[in-house]
């Protein structure tokens, strides 16, 4: 096979690939993360009804990180063990009962009993979407296929904030408040999509019909190419990636990075309402900050993959991140704030798309599955500790811009961790020769 020709069937492959997997991927995360968040638009009167204290919310709000970190990796290994495809839909179907059934708590630990439910059912999800990219997308490729994937989280508040908003107009509605038929409304889409995700995902590239036979050739040969080059670098089993510091360490710059979104996107809804908003403009104004964000997800993974480089785009994007915070904690005015807190979301979602081509260039296999996982899990217990140290701090204080500050500390620390380090580019970028045909 000539270089032209090797050439034309990677754009032609890679662009199909593409067009099939990822508006469906961003659409199922879009809608995972509004189930994740809502939490936060529902609180602004859930709270009230339910008298729950800003601890108590926080604790609500927290323990479902915590049930995931425990589910993550069991979940993960099983999904690679039986394919995506059926163990997505299953995590969709559950989490989307679960979602709803918030609807009905009626106090703190029914709060507490939900959320830890809720958490076990979604465990698994992101860190399998991750996998399963890369059982289609060569490591060239995959900051921008991330960023992508993941611009939904940004763009779930970017629509999702102001429907929540409105959302809670339906109070009164059926004998409900508001923040029910918010709950009810969205969990829908979870239980719907559950569905279509067993007939429309491949698990493959081998059983990729809509693939011609040139195209899943070529694809499998290089994806095969990648994990020897891999596999010769470095070959961990499963128990060795669980155990490895530089995976566990990345874990941990996952941690201080996630750390500042979760403590944003429970709280600003309320940071935003104290600027004397109706619920409608606190939907409208929350949004801002995550459409700056989704557009840095995109052109920073882009620039990404263009550059070769990871290391240096996720520290950078953190230390971003941690400047509109800290900035964000003086407070100067509503105006400003804002802008700051925009400011902080090109770095929050900036850092994630080269952030996830480490781990998933060191590992594969069975250790891919639970390594990204352990990542994963160990970064979303920022989740319980990002939104209760801004709960906690604003209890004790009286002061949201001094919790800002405490989450600044976090993506600062994350930046410096993944720079000490460093990096392998024979890893993080494998050179790829042209795969000839049989």
């Amino acid at each position: 096979m000539s270089a032209t020709t090797a050439s034309a069937i990677e754009k032609e492959t890679m662009a199909r690939v593409s067009r099939r997997l990822i508006p469906f991927l961003i659409l199922c995360y879009f809608i995972a993360y509004l189930d994740r968040v809502n939490v936060g638009f529902a609180a602004l009167e859930m709270n009230r009804d339910l008298g729950l204290s800003p601890t108590v919310y926080a604790w609500g709000a927290g323990v479902f990180f915590l049930a995931y970190f425990l589910f993550e990796v069991p979940s993960n290994v099983i999904l690679e063990k039986v394919g995506a495809r059926r163990w997505i839909a299953r995590i969709m179907f559950t989490w989307g009962l679960l979602s709803g059934c918030m609807a009905f708590v009626v106090g703190p630990w029914s709060l507490y009993s939900v959320r830890a439910l809720l958490g076990i059912a979604e465990a698994g999800f992101f860190p399998g979407i991750i996998l399963y990219l890369t059982y289609w997308f060569p490591a060239a490729y995959r900051a921008r296929i991330v960023g992508s994937f993941m611009v939904a989280i940004p763009v779930s508040t970017v629509i999702g904030a102001p429907v929540s908003g409105m959302l809670l107009g339906l109070d009164g509605l059926a004998g409900l408040a508001g923040w029910q038929w918010l709950f009810i409304i969205e969990a829908l889409p979870a239980l719907l999509l559950s569905v279509v995700v067993l007939t429309f995902l491949t698990d493959r590239p081998s059983e990729a019909e809509w693939l011609r036979p040139d195209q899943r050739q070529w694809l499998a040969r290089t994806l095969e190419e990648e994990r020897r080059t891999k596999e010769s670098v470095v070959h961990f089993t499963l128990g060795q990636a669980l155990r490895n510091p530089r995976v566990i360490g990345l874990g941990f710059v996952y941690f201080g990075i996630v750390a500042s979104n979760y403590g944003l996107s429970f709280w600003l809804p309320q940071i935003v309402k104290g600027f004397g908003l109706s619920n409608v403009a606190t939907g409208f104004v929350t949004a801002l900050p995550y459409l700056f964000g989704a557009v840095a997800m995109v052109l920073w993974g882009r620039h990404s993959d263009r550059k070769g480089e990871r290391v240096w785009h996720t520290a950078g994007a953190a230390f971003v991140a941690a400047i509109g915070l800290g900035a964000g904690a003086l407070g100067v005015s509503p105006v400003v704030t804002m802008a700051l807190l925009c400011f902080a979301a090109l770095g929050i979602f900036g850092a994630l798309p080269p952030f996830w081509t480490l781990p998933t260039a060191l590992l594969s296999g069975t250790a891919a599955a639970g390594g990204i996982a352990l990542i994963n899990s160990i970064g979303n217990l920022s989740g319980f500790v990002g939104p209760y140290a801004v709960g906690w701090v604003r209890e004790a204080t009286g002061s949201f811009p001094l919790a800002l500050l405490v989450l600044a500390a976090l993506p600062m620390a994350a930046g410096f961790l993944v720079l000490a380090m460093g990096h392998d580019p024979a890893l993080e970028q494998p050179r790829r020769k042209p795969v000839p045909a049989e």
